[in-house]
């Protein structure tokens, strides 16, 4: 039961360092503010916090390998793994957050070369420097209390999840110009439209 606590701490912890990394990285490269949340409330990237349970899972027991083998794992699970987000991402919303159709030996835009060797460097970072002292840290925290905020984050997750979901439907209908029924859908007009999903989606909001 603790490495499954251990393993949520993981997905949110990496979610928001995800959320951080990507603002971060369009201030500096493009000069504007891009929410890459994958919710409407809190810096929460959720492919981020999947890949960081993946690649725990998938690199755990090669910790004591060489930097080659965890790469080549790192590389190959990685864009696997990114391959079935895009492709997931497309199938439920329409349209994915990322594409690298411009990349060099890119494959249907989901996954390219350069990323997939990002992925194989972060395997090891992540493996062999960053979990070996999250896994200590997260290990002091009262066992009880680690329970009661997970399950509190949990919930908060869930109506943050539902939230979103509300709010992508009210958009689109908002954009085939379907008024309002009632405060709710005025409410997520006025905080969580088109404008907000297409900056929150990377501009691939449709």
């Amino acid at each position: 039961m603790k490495k499954l606590y251990n393993l949520f701490y993981i997905f949110i912890i990496t979610s928001i360092c995800g959320y951080i990394i990507e603002f971060i990285w369009t201030l500096l490269t493009k000069g504007v503010f891009i929410n890459h949340s994958a919710v409407v409330i809190g810096p929460f990237n959720f492919a981020y916090g999947i890949c960081g349970v993946a690649l725990t899972l998938l690199l755990y027991k090669f910790k004591d390998e060489s930097y080659l083998k965890i790469f080549l794992f790192s590389f190959i699970g990685g864009s696997i793994l990114e391959y079935i987000m895009s492709w997931g991402m497309e199938l439920v919303l329409g349209f994915t957050a990322w594409d690298y159709s411009n990349r060099f030996l890119n494959i249907n835009g989901r996954i390219c070369l350069l990323y997939s060797i990002f992925w194989g460097i972060l395997g090891i970072l992540w493996i062999k420097i960053i979990y070996p002292q999250f896994e200590k840290n997260i290990n002091k925290i009262n066992q009880k209390t680690s329970k009661i905020v997970a399950i509190c984050l949990s919930i908060f997750l869930v109506f943050d999840i539902l939230l979103t979901i509300s709010a992508v439907n009210r958009a689109r209908a908002a954009d085939r110009g379907v008024p309002p029924n009632n405060r709710y859908e005025v409410f997520l007009d006025a905080k969580f439209n088109s404008k907000y999903l297409k900056n929150m989606f990377n501009n691939n909001w449709k």
